[in-house]
């Protein structure tokens, strides 16, 4: 497959959409629209038979949601991806982790979108204050047992998928 066209159909500071023509094996041509997001860190912050989970009202979804704290660079600023994770563990949790170790990278949404994430577990948690963005002033923050986050899941009550697959991953790490 080759792009034989691409254009910018949106654009604003986080996102960025294009729709490429592409010629196929066969010589006939498809449309793709593809999204260009920032990648983005997901931590796992692990805190004794547990994990410590954030909330928040998901605009697109239209309900609160459970998670691991992640996020990606704001506008204009950048550094290495465990400084990223490092950063979204403190600002949205309060927590400086004293070790955080990385896990794997992924891709969000290969046939959609660019973005691809970083995941982080991190323990020897030490407590801070936060620094949540405006967007998160609804954020809370709780700690759940491994064995209520696994209920969370099995009841549809824990649905992101970054962190179910940042989950996954650690599970594989045994």
């Amino acid at each position: 497959m080759r792009t034989t066209s691409s254009r910018e159909v949106y654009r604003n500071p986080w996102t960025r959409v294009r729709e490429d023509v592409i010629e196929l094996p066969d010589g006939s041509t498809s449309v793709y629209g593809v999204v260009e997001r920032p990648d983005f860190a997901v931590v796992l912050p692990v805190d004794r038979d547990g994990f410590w989970l954030v909330e928040q009202f998901r605009h697109p979804v239209g309900r609160r949601c459970w998670e691991f704290p992640q996020g990606s660079w704001s506008h204009g600023t950048d550094g290495a991806p465990e400084e990223l994770a490092r950063a979204e563990l403190a600002e949205e949790t309060g927590f400086r982790a004293g070790r955080i170790e990385h896990l794997g990278r992924l891709d969000l949404a290969p046939g959609l979108m660019t973005q691809r994430f970083d995941v982080w577990v991190a323990d020897e948690l030490v407590p801070g204050p936060t620094a949540r963005e405006a967007s998160e002033a609804d954020m809370r923050s709780g700690w759940v047992s491994e064995t209520e986050l696994r209920t969370m899941i099995a009841e549809g009550r824990f649905t992101d998928g970054p962190s179910l697959a940042a989950y996954s991953l650690l599970l594989l790490r045994g």
